[in-house]
């Protein structure tokens, strides 16, 4: 049985958070990787109306600068160990083009708020709502929503902009997501209510 929950859509303010999706993510060359045209396209279509809404955007990438950093989540999962600041596979995807304003968050986990400054970031922002896109529905598309849950800010997924390897992980923890942490809206959803958002 579901738990009765409310919809809280955006806030006064909203930021997009486009998480890691990096060429390592999006390209299925890299072990990382996965093909995923229509997220890669939902997000540049989020892009375009935040930047046109003059709204906040936060794009993430994983780096791993020495061995020491998330030591043991890159014992377990050992194609993490690509991810160096020199390597092509931790630069953004080409096909959404970061734009003069729009901020760079390094990170070594799963949560894009854990151990960085983006609640501070957002914070000084003015934001108290953040749309959360990205790779994976599983992973760290799930750990930034939580945590934006938990550092008190709405949050809301456009379905479409969020991909994962496995569908039924995908499925699974989109249903899950929005019974406790984030509404689950679809991207036209969104967009619809992106105006309204911008001018409160």
């Amino acid at each position: 049985m579901d738990l009765e929950r409310n919809s809280l859509g955006l806030g006064g303010k909203s930021a997009l958070i486009v998480v890691d999706m990096i060429n390592g993510f999006t390209d299925p060359a890299c072990p990382l990787g996965c093909a995923c045209p229509e997220v890669v396209a939902a997000n540049a279509s989020l892009l375009e109306a935040f930047h046109a809404a003059g709204l906040p955007v936060y794009f993430t990438t994983v780096v791993y600068h020495d061995a020491s950093q998330a030591r043991v989540f890159r014992e377990r999962i050992s194609a993490l160990n690509l991810l160096t600041p020199t390597s092509h596979w931790v630069q953004l995807d080409e096909r959404l083009p970061r734009q003069a304003g729009d901020e760079l968050i390094e990170k070594q986990w799963a949560s894009a708020f854990h151990k960085t400054d983006l609640d501070q970031r957002l914070r000084e922002a003015g934001v108290d709502s953040v749309v959360v896109t990205g790779l994976t529905t599983s992973g760290c598309v799930r750990a930034t929503a939580v945590d934006g849950l938990q550092y008190d800010y709405r949050v809301v997924i456009p379905r479409e902009a969020v991909g994962d390897r496995n569908s039924e992980a995908h499925e699974a923890n989109l249903f899950d997501l929005h019974a406790k942490y984030a509404d689950v809206m679809s991207l036209a959803e969104v967009l619809a209510a992106l105006p309204a958002a911008a001018t409160k």
